[in-house]
């Protein structure tokens, strides 16, 4: 019988790096033998920022964001608007919107309704978000989901359950990005487009 070609460490590393998202088979094979060749000056940083991650890095108790702080760095920033507030999916999104520059405060739901996967509004942070929206300050509530099936079905549940509140519900607009050619979109995003046109 032949020996292992890869020792039960080294396929131990590959197994755990290949359920990181993104990284499939190979190219967990591949960041393993990178961290194999780079030795201890690539591992033990690495192996200490997740120990430190582990142990200090938590939800924040009002928003949903990651932080070492609780409540989060966003939700205390006494420059954030507190009259807006923008709901997301995961803590992704709320990354990729402080890109743009948005100044106000986030609820995280922890991801969208989906029949299919089970998932119900009792396994989103709905509630917390109908209590926040229900705070005298917060006038308008964005809802910045993903363009997707499950993505508006949960914007449309979340426009119900805040009827009442008074505040007004936004969403992010939908259509051509920035630098998009029109050959290259697909039928949906062009229809959207189409509906939300507005005058120059």
């Amino acid at each position: 019988m032949a020996a292992p070609v890869i020792s039960p460490e080294i396929d131990g590393l590959i197994q755990l790096l290949s359920r990181l998202p993104g990284l499939g088979p190979r190219s967990a094979r591949r960041a393993a033998l990178h961290l194999l060749k780079k030795g201890p000056s690539a591992m033990e940083p690495l192996a200490r920022a997740l120990t430190e991650a582990a142990a200090r890095i938590r939800p924040c108790s009002v928003c949903g964001n990651l932080d070492t702080a609780d409540p989060c760095h966003i939700c205390t920033d006494p420059r954030r608007d507190p009259a807006t507030l923008c709901v997301v999916e995961e803590v992704a999104d709320l990354w990729a919107l402080e890109r743009a520059a948005y100044k106000g405060r986030y609820h995280i739901l922890g991801g969208v309704l989906s029949a299919l996967d089970g998932i119900g509004p009792e396994d989103l942070d709905i509630g917390g978000l109908v209590d926040r929206a229900g705070a005298p300050e917060v006038t308008e509530v964005i809802l910045a989901m993903n363009a997707t099936v499950d993505g508006q079905t949960t914007a449309h549940y979340i426009t119900d359950r805040l009827a009442e509140s008074g505040v007004a519900i936004t969403r992010l607009a939908h259509g051509v990005p920035v630098g998009g050619e029109l050959d290259y979109l697909d039928d949906g995003t062009l229809t959207t487009a189409l509906k939300a046109r507005r005058p120059l």
